[in-house]
């Protein structure tokens, strides 16, 4: 595996991170005087999701490239529930709707991203 490959292979699996995980962030309006709501992203938002589809890239590179490529699906399917079942942890749970709304989220996030490895990398 090429360092330019894993490359090719990272970057749209962040544009995916990116996109899908901002489904979640609430829409807010940059400037008052305007009507209408925008998405915005701050520079954290960005570069969280962008390292962590750096790690979701590693992992694909080690699934497809040494251990095997089918059953792909399965296995992002099961990180995806892994990453979502960490974040309910805490004292205070959030709401069931919510919790439902982030799992499926986290979740398609990490069945996007291995589809897009599969493409670049299987």
């Amino acid at each position: 595996m090429t360092l330019g490959r894993l490359v090719l292979a990272w970057i749209p699996v962040a544009i995916v991170f990116i996109i899908v995980g901002g489904v979640g962030i609430p829409l807010r309006n940059a400037d008052p005087t305007k009507p209408g709501r925008m998405w915005m992203f701050t520079k954290s938002d960005v570069a969280w999701r962008a390292l962590e589809a750096l790690v979701a890239t590693l992992f694909g590179s080690l699934w497809f490239d040494s251990l095997g490529s089918g059953e792909w699906w399965l296995v992002f399917l099961l990180v995806g529930l892994m990453v979502s079942s960490a974040r309910v942890q805490g004292p205070a749970p959030p709401q069931r709707r919510e919790t439902i709304i982030r799992t499926a989220r986290d979740v398609l996030r990490y069945v996007l991203a291995g589809a897009v490895l599969a493409w670049r990398l299987g």
